[in-house]
């Protein structure tokens, strides 16, 4: 089992910045990859950013160059900086990562509201 939570979402002007955390906890010696995913109102939920063990990363067309995903593994700690926040950024964003151990299994944080305003 592998626990997900997350903090630091909040309310931002556009143009401002946030840093999301994501606290990983439990059996983590089977992880790969972390990512964190958003669900914007009305909206299907969509991979943001993805980083494997060895540090490499992956972003959404859309983030690209704003975001950047990081991770501090003293701390079991994932982060998403989010720069040159917009509207339609506005979502709940979540941790999540997944790994095959006999099955699929998938782990999610219970996820945090980033809302930006105007």
């Amino acid at each position: 089992q592998v626990q997900l939570v997350e903090s630091g979402g909040g309310l931002v002007q556009a143009g401002g910045s946030l840093r999301l955390s994501c606290a990983v906890s439990g059996s983590i010696g089977n992880i790969r990859t972390m990512d964190w995913y958003r669900q914007g109102p009305g909206k299907q939920r969509e991979l943001v950013a993805t980083i494997a063990n060895e540090g490499s990363t992956n972003y959404a067309d859309s983030v690209k160059g704003r975001f950047t995903i990081s991770r501090d593994n003293a701390k079991n700690t994932v982060y998403l900086q989010m720069n040159s926040l917009k509207p339609e950024d506005t979502a709940v964003y979540y941790c999540h990562t997944a790994y095959k151990l006999g099955y699929l299994r998938n782990y999610w944080g219970q996820g945090t509201q980033v809302t930006v305003f105007s």
